[in-house]
């Protein structure tokens, strides 16, 4: 199989899959190495296809992923230690985590896509922390990070913020809190 048609077979590998597809998995469907599989999906983002490298693989984030709800944006600071906490804190009271970014003192702004969903999905994140060793992004920052969270109405934003304030969780005493318009279909 040619590299080209490679490339639309993981195109519709991602188009039909309930979940992420690791690098590793993509590359044993098509007997290729997993860095050739991450190549690939550099060529197909480059041409527009918006693959997102999560913790737990690559999806495709569609359009309607976020068409009902809001995006805000949390400022949260804690510890290490409270990481998994924060994260279910968000999950249980309704929302789901869409990305974390910091601002690093060299490289500028850092930003990771998560799209944690559930507590399966955070449990799989730190379990993919533990066993790679890897530090999260707000180890560079002294625990000091944004969340971008998406929420199906005000209200359920509002009980996630309740929740992290009552737990120490944001960055202020009412940390960032604001919607993104460019997102939730608005106009401004």
């Amino acid at each position: 199989m040619h590299a080209e048609e490679r490339r639309k077979q993981i195109t519709k590998l991602l188009e039909q899959a309930s979940g992420p597809l690791s690098a590793s998995y993509i590359a044993a469907q098509f007997a290729v190495s997993r860095q050739i599989i991450v190549g690939d999906v550099a060529l197909l983002r480059a041409g527009g296809l918006n693959v997102l490298a999560t913790p737990r693989g690559y999806v495709l984030e569609p359009a309607s992923e976020l068409a009902e709800g809001v995006v805000y944006t949390l400022a949260c600071r804690h510890g290490l230690e409270r990481q998994k906490e924060e994260l279910y804190t968000i999950i249980d009271n309704g929302g789901a985590v869409l990305d974390v970014t910091v601002e690093h003192s060299v490289y500028g702004q850092i930003c990771a896509p998560l799209h944690l969903f559930s507590r399966y999905d955070v449990d799989e994140f730190q379990d993919k922390l533990a066993r790679s060793g890897a530090r999260p992004l707000s180890a560079l920052t002294d625990g000091t990070h944004l969340h971008r969270i998406h929420c199906p109405s005000q209200a359920v934003f509002e009980r996630v913020r309740a929740a992290l304030q009552e737990k120490g969780l944001l960055y202020d005493k009412g940390g960032l809190s604001t919607p993104c318009a460019e997102e939730d279909g608005r106009d401004g």
